[in-house]
C-alpha cells in the first residue's frame, strides 16, 4: 500500500508541475503538454482507485483511517487539477482566437480607421439611389482600400485550415501520450506480477508443492509473456494505422 501511495504522490507532483508550466506560457506551450496532463490525470485516478481498494482491505483501523484521509486528499487534488486544466484550456482557446483575429485584421490596410464591414457606410448612404450609381462607387471604394472581399474570404479559409491542422496535431499528440501512459502502466503491472511470482515460488517451496505444479505455473507465465508482447506489437500497429489514416 505504501508503494501505491508513493506512486500517487509522485504523479500528483508531476501533474502540478505540468499545470504550472502550462499556466506560465499558455500560448507558447506545445499541444503535447495538454495530452500529457490528461494522460497523467487518468493514470493518477487509477492509482487512487487502487489505493482506495487496498485501504478498504486494511485490518488495522488506524492505518485504514489514515489511508482514507489520504484518498480523500488525493481525490480533492484530482478535482482541482481537472478544473484548473479546463480553465487553462478555455483561456488558451480565447487567447488563440483573439490572436488570430488580430492577425487577420492586421493584414488589412487602414484597419485602425476602417470598420469591420468597409462597405456598410457606402451601402447605407446609397440605399436610396439606383443600382447603376452604387456599383461603381463600391468598386472604387474596394480598390481604394486595397483589399477585395475575395481576398478576405481566402484569408478566413486559410485561418480555418490552420486551426483545423493545429487541433488535429493536438489530438494526435494526445493519442500518443495516452499510448505511452498505457505502455508505462503495463510495464509497472509486469514488474508487480514478477514480484508476485517470486513470492509465490518462495511460498510454494516452503509449503512443499510438487514440481509438476511449479512447472505448470512456469508454462503459464511463459504464455502470459507471449500474450503481453503480442499485445504490445498489436498496440503499436494500431497506433501506426491510426496515424497513417489521419495523415
Amino acid at each position: 500500500m505504501n508503494v501505491l501511495f508513493n506512486s500517487a504522490l509522485k504523479q500528483s507532483s508531476s501533474v502540478r508541475k505540468d499545470l504550472d508550466a502550462f499556466a506560465e506560457a499558455p500560448l507558447s506551450s506545445p499541444p503535447a503538454l495538454q495530452g500529457q496532463i490528461s494522460a497523467s490525470l487518468t493514470s493518477l485516478s487509477r492509482t487512487i482507485d487502487d489505493y482506495h481498494a487496498l485501504a478498504r482491505r486494511e485490518l488495522i483501523p488506524e492505518k485504514q483511517q489514515k489511508a482514507f484521509e489520504r484518498v480523500k486528499n488525493f481525490r480533492a487534488d484530482l478535482v482541482d487539477y481537472r478544473e484548473r486544466l479546463d480553465r487553462l484550456k478555455k483561456d488558451r482557446e480565447q487567447n488563440v482566437v483573439a490572436a488570430n483575429r488580430n492577425e487577420l485584421l492586421g493584414r488589412r490596410p487602414h484597419h485602425s480607421s476602417t470598420p469591420e464591414n468597409p462597405y456598410a457606410n457606402s451601402s447605407s448612404s446609397l440605399g436610396g439611389g439606383g443600382g447603376s450609381q452604387a456599383s461603381p462607387f463600391r468598386l472604387s471604394n474596394a480598390s481604394a482600400l486595397g483589399a477585395s472581399p475575395a481576398d478576405y474570404g481566402r484569408e478566413r479559409h486559410a485561418m480555418r485550415e490552420r486551426s483545423f491542422a493545429e487541433s488535429t496535431n493536438a489530438q494526435l499528440d494526445e493519442f500518443l501520450d495516452r499510448g505511452r501512459a498505457v505502455l508505462g502502466d503495463l510495464g509497472q503491472q509486469r514488474e508487480i506480477l514478477k514480484n508476485t511470482r517470486r513470492k509465490l515460488y518462495s511460498a510454494a517451496t516452503t509449503l512443499g508443492i510438487s514440481g509438476d505444479t511449479i512447472r505448470m505455473v512456469e508454462r503459464r507465465a511463459r504464455q502470459d509473456k507471449w500474450i503481453f508482447w503480442t499485445s504490445v506489437v498489436v498496440f503499436f500497429g494500431l497506433c501506426y494505422l491510426v496515424l497513417r489514416w489521419l495523415r
